[in-house]
């Protein structure tokens, strides 16, 4: 794990996963060289700080493509966009809910990111899927090489990533190498849901996941692109709840990945109130309540008690990866060897721990995700008729 500041997890998930989505170590430097005081301060001003010089230099950046596009050079101009994205989501990713500005700094990044995109001509469209009185926002990435319907990963957020971060991470791309569509949800409880639209999570993720089925099997400009007995699904963190439960309760899916278990979520909270694993957030408490609808610290707790997987998992019956990096922070390892040994009815079950030989160690592999990602797509690729090779 790249340590930049000794003293301060979180922002050093944060530094790790945007190097992950893309981010250059001289831009790095240059926004966090003034911050090492202010990663030893209170959240809310540590956080003010790390937003301002984050934010500059995003803005620099989109300076910078603007210039790109007066020239016509729109490939370096979505080039810049895209990593001023990048920038723009680590420093809202950081702020509390309510935080003053947080929402427009948001609704820039959804800009600046579609902008990137559009600019640099890349595999990637934005769609949205009826769910309840709204809708639910997602990216969908065309496999490469197919004629006809292709199979296709559908993947959702954790606690606090959203589309755009799983996308920049990679697996979409390497997953379309490998004749593999994608379709990356921000899922109610996370990105646009929450942020935009009030939508809170809920435990019971088949009500949103069958959705997004339902959409890929109607909609008809989909059904051109997807196979509808080959979609699987995925979740990374959280997602490593999310998406077990809703396989598990929705038997359309062809398979199953969780990148990091979370058998047992409910227990987790129980053990950071006493202290105990890394947070993945500043202002954590605030944070997961704001997630799950919560009025007080009671009421979360009582939500957080429907959040495990005892119980539902012997209702798999497709095949399933469980991943897990062997230096977790945040999840102990356990969790997966007990998502894995309650797979009892599925085909296939695999339990990949990736150790310091291959990298991805950490939580969900931030600190190093192409070996384990491209694990992950190997897999996929092989589970639903995709390729591993050209």
């Amino acid at each position: 794990m790249f340590k930049y500041f000794p003293t301060n997890y979180v922002w050093n998930l944060s530094v790790d996963l945007a190097i992950e989505m893309g981010a250059k170590i001289g831009e790095i430097e240059e926004m966090c060289a003034p911050l090492q005081e202010a990663a030893r301060q209170p959240d809310a001003d540590g956080t003010r700080a790390f937003r301002a010089t984050w934010s500059t230099m995003a803005d620099k950046l989109c300076g910078l493509a603007e210039e790109d596009e007066r020239r016509g050079r729109l490939i370096s101009a979505g080039d810049k966009y895209g990593r001023a994205a990048t920038y723009y989501l680590t420093a809202e990713r950081l702020q509390a809910h309510g935080a003053p500005g947080r929402v427009e700094l948001y609704k820039r990044f959804l800009d600046v990111f579609a902008r990137g995109i559009r600019l640099a001509g890349e595999n990637c469209e934005r769609v949205e899927i009826p769910y309840g009185d709204g809708h639910i926002a997602g990216l969908f990435v065309r496999a490469e090489g197919v004629e006809g319907p292709a199979p296709i990963l559908v993947q959702v957020n954790g606690l606090d990533s959203t589309k755009e971060m799983k996308y920049r991470v990679g697996l979409p791309r390497w997953l379309a190498q490998r004749g593999v569509s994608s379709l990356v949800i921000d899922q109610p409880g996370t990105g646009e849901a929450l942020r935009l639209h009030g939508m809170t999570a809920v435990f019971d993720s088949e009500r949103w996941a069958s959705k997004v089925v339902d959409w890929l099997e109607s909609t008809p400009e989909r059904r051109a692109d997807v196979d509808p007995k080959r979609i699987g699904l995925e979740g990374v963190s959280l997602g490593g709840y999310y998406c077990p439960r809703a396989v598990a309760f929705e038997p359309r899916f062809a398979c199953g990945v969780v990148w990091g278990a979370n058998h047992d979520w409910r227990d987790v909270q129980k053990r950071r109130l006493a202290k105990e694993g890394s947070f993945p957030v500043p202002h954590y408490w605030e944070h997961v309540r704001w997630v799950w609808g919560a009025k007080d610290m009671d009421d979360f707790m009582r939500i957080a008690e429907n959040v495990h997987l005892d119980g539902v998992l012997d209702r798999i019956k497709v095949p399933f990866l469980v991943t897990h990096g062997e230096k977790d922070s945040q999840i102990p390892l356990h969790w997966a060897q007990r998502t894995y040994d309650q797979l009892v009815n599925s085909p296939g079950r695999e339990l990949k721990v990736f150790t310091d030989r291959e990298g991805g160690v950490q939580h969900s592999s931030f600190d190093n995700s192409a070996n384990a990602g491209a694990y992950i797509a190997d897999w996929v690729a092989e589970t639903l008729g995709g390729r591993t090779a050209v």
